[in-house]
């Protein structure tokens, strides 16, 4: 079970992506529509992923990676969009993205998205306890 923050200016949205997170999986969703509190809550929570949208006021999803990216650089980030573009996701990727999914979405896309997100935390975990980087 896996501990995963979803930030979205929208709540409709928030809700929808909570909503097919506990349905589908028996992960936990923590949500905000406040970018500016994500690093407080890194920092509180144990958290195993983030999904966030990339355009939001205060904060957009390249600079929330920017930030996470401080704190811990170990959590994947899966960068959600209405706004796609090869640009964007050229740069939300070289940021340090997981994973960057336009909307409209279809569920088993998200939750491809999220299972492939958290193997690779898993695997990339795993390594470092072998290389003895943790």
């Amino acid at each position: 079970m896996a501990q995963i923050l979803i930030v979205d200016d929208e709540v409709d949205m928030l809700a929808l992506l909570a909503m097919i997170i506990t349905e589908k999986t028996s992960h936990k969703a923590t949500t905000t529509n406040n970018p500016l509190e994500v690093p407080k809550l890194i920092k509180e929570g144990n958290f195993d992923l983030i999904i966030t949208d990339l355009k939001m006021p205060g904060m957009d999803g390249i600079e929330l990676i920017s930030g996470v990216r401080k704190i811990d650089k170990s959590i994947p980030i899966l960068i959600i969009t209405a706004y796609g573009s090869i640009e964007s996701a050229e740069e939300a990727i070289h940021k340090g993205a997981y994973d960057y999914i336009t909307k409209p979405f279809r569920k088993e896309q998200i939750l491809i998205a999220i299972n492939r997100a958290l193997e690779w935390k898993e695997m990339k975990s795993q390594i470092d306890s072998l290389k003895g980087d943790k």
